[in-house]
């Protein structure tokens, strides 16, 4: 899977499931800060991550991921590594 199609994906499912504005989204965008996520929408995240991709994220893994290119990254590293 390449960057771009993880990039559209997470982009499409923040717009679809947290109901965040197209123009709010972008790689530098904070997820708390920028994006209004809260605790319980990065468990959401955790589980839809887990439900697209395959992939299971950790607690601790959660907490250095700030903003959307973070996420965008991890998951691809995490993909490169399967």
């Amino acid at each position: 899977m390449t960057r771009e199609n993880i990039e559209k994906t997470i982009n499409g499912l923040l717009i679809e499931e947290f109901e965040i504005e197209e123009n709010a989204i972008t790689p530098g965008a904070h997820l708390k800060n920028d994006l209004g996520l809260e605790s319980l929408d990065f468990v959401d995240i955790a589980v839809i991550v887990q439900k697209e991709f395959g992939l299971t994220l950790k607690g601790e893994e959660m907490t250095s991921i700030r903003t959307l290119q973070n996420l965008y990254d991890y998951i691809f590293n995490c993909i490169q590594k399967k």
